[in-house]
């Protein structure tokens, strides 16, 4: 062979060399990617970074020795992609996938479920009613499991059903810290923080979003925290930046995550976040176990039943207990709000009822005076079965195979979880599913035929086979009562001291699906005045 034959044959050794680095740095690692997750289809944005940090002009050998970058990949991916793949999972062959057919591909299906997850789980849960079927998400197929499958698994202990591990694997909580330390606040809640719903008392805001994080702050901590801007504002930023993290995280392959953490800018903001919990929560804590002052709140009770936890941690769960609470419910008041722009017929039927039951407690919105606010709480549970924030929620990460009755198998490492939308669709459910009806729940509640029992599950909080918009079972919301109270002083202060439509000729503000999430549309506008004046 002459020299120019060798020439090329050297060239073309190390056209492939370089190519075989551009896939690393593209993450185009479809062989080493968990099952359940979708190939790399091109550069995923972030190893943009890596890239250009690397010189792939340089002798392929010498890459790992001159670029530290580089080097750290190569050692890491052989221990993290063993260790993913000993967590595959197995996808059933006899259960269908919504949205994959003949023309569509379980990649095509993934990238439409992103945007698009409200119609696909409605579809998979009319085609398939009654029986399983998957969903296809970027963590992979999710199992939705029918309703015999959920009471027969609501109580399962966290070695066969585990309820924290869902939000680790969503908002990977491994690097992010979401989902861990999840034992005391939800005791904490239930025992103690639904007993102390009356005192509050709450103005509207000009943006939801701050009137819900202030009014948390003030049972969480006390007004220490509550009237201070800097938390206010942590609280918020906090869930968006944790929300940013985990997507910026997932454009890498699971197994590199732990590498690609050190290239995402939100992580070092979720940082910022702790440290300024830290310096504001610690404080408190020192000077009330120096002073032995006690307070009615979250971060009392806490420190309470701290059982050695350091103060720094407590600091922690006080964000992670506002990353659960301050979102939730200021979506929830967004859509009630918007449907009572868009259906004011409604208004002055539940202003009555508003006006009746405080009168008869003296004018304040206790707790017993929201139980005599049926119309409001029925319009309140028909806005949510509408509009739910978790399209899919009963959410278990299964470790290992669990049998369940009827000889069928959950596979271990499979997600499941139930299509909480398409239930509140279903018309053996709600006859007239697609229709509005404000006042459905306070009918039903106000029959002759009503039961106390019967009429208790007819209530916003209720957490049922057909309701399941706060899960069920033992994991079911423990701040449900608490977001119960909250919203509907918010609603009372609103119908009792404005007026407030769409403006003349719009329609009401829709929704935006990301996976599994339902929100308002974003910079939607509403039309404002107080009653009797302009504002």
């Amino acid at each position: 062979m002459d020299s120019e034959g060798r020439s090329r044959i050297r060239q073309k050794k190390e056209r492939q060399r370089r190519a075989s680095v551009e896939l690393i740095c593209k993450g185009d690692l479809g062989k080493c990617t968990r099952a359940g997750e979708s190939q790399a289809s091109g550069r995923h944005p972030y190893w943009a970074k890596i890239m250009e940090k690397i010189d792939i002009s340089m002798p392929f050998y010498l890459l790992p020795v001159l670029n530290p970058y580089l080097l750290i990949v190569l050692l890491c991916l052989p221990i993290l992609a063993l260790f993913t793949q000993s967590k595959r999972q197995k996808i059933l062959p006899n259960i269908p996938i919504a949205g994959v057919n003949g023309t569509t591909t379980i990649a095509q299906a993934r990238k439409r479920f992103r945007h698009d997850s409200k119609a696909m789980l409605l579809e998979g849960y009319q085609k398939h009613k009654g029986g399983l079927f998957y969903v296809p998400t970027q963590m992979g197929e999710r199992l939705m499991v029918p309703a015999k499958y959920v009471e027969e698994l609501k109580n399962a202990p966290a070695e066969h059903a585990d309820f924290p591990a869902t939000f680790v694997e969503m908002f990977e909580g491994q690097i992010t810290t979401i989902g861990t330390e999840q034992t005391l606040h939800p005791r904490i809640i239930k025992t103690q923080l639904n007993q102390y719903l009356d005192w509050t008392e709450i103005c509207i805001g000009d943006v939801l979003t701050r009137t819900v994080a202030r009014a948390s702050s003030r049972m969480f901590g006390g007004t220490t925290l509550s009237r201070h801007e800097k938390w206010t504002n942590t609280m918020i930023d906090f869930t968006t930046d944790s929300f940013l993290c985990a997507q910026r995280l997932k454009d890498f392959p699971a197994f590199l995550r732990p590498v690609a953490k050190y290239f995402v800018p939100e992580l070092t903001k979720i940082f910022k976040h702790f440290a300024l919990a830290n310096d504001l929560i610690v404080p408190i804590l020192t000077e009330r176990q120096k002073t032995q002052e006690t307070s009615v709140d979250l971060l009392q009770w806490m420190s309470d039943n701290a059982e050695g936890r350091p103060k720094t941690v407590l600091s922690a769960i006080n964000l992670h207990v506002a990353f659960a609470a301050i979102h939730t419910s200021a979506v929830a008041v967004t859509h009630i709000l918007y449907d009572l722009c868009a259906m004011p017929e409604y208004v002055q039927p539940l202003r009555e009822e508003i006006e009746a039951a405080l009168a008869e407690e003296g004018g304040v919105p206790t707790k017993k005076a929201f139980l005599k606010m049926s119309k409001l709480d029925s319009f309140m549970r028909e806005s949510q079965r509408f509009n739910p924030l978790l399209l899919i929620t009963y959410e278990r990460l299964i470790p290992k195979d669990l049998p369940l009755s009827g000889g069928f198998t959950i596979p271990a490492h499979t997600q499941i979880g139930v299509p909480a939308h398409a239930i509140g669709m279903d018309p053996s459910l709600y006859p007239n599913p697609t229709t509005f009806d404000g006042l459905r729940f306070h009918n039903l509640r106000s029959s002759p035929s009503a039961t106390h029992q019967s009429a208790g599950q007819q209530q916003y909080i209720a957490a049922n086979l057909s309701n399941m918009s706060w899960g069920y079972g033992s994991h079911a919301c423990p701040g449900r009562w608490f977001a119960d109270a909250e919203i509907k002083v918010i609603l009372v202060r609103l119908i009792r001291g404005f007026e407030f439509g769409l403006g003349e000729g719009k329609e009401r503000p829709g929704s935006r699906q990301f996976e599994t999430q339902n929100l308002p549309e974003k910079g939607a506008r509403v039309v404002v005045r107080r009653r009797g004046r302009e504002v």
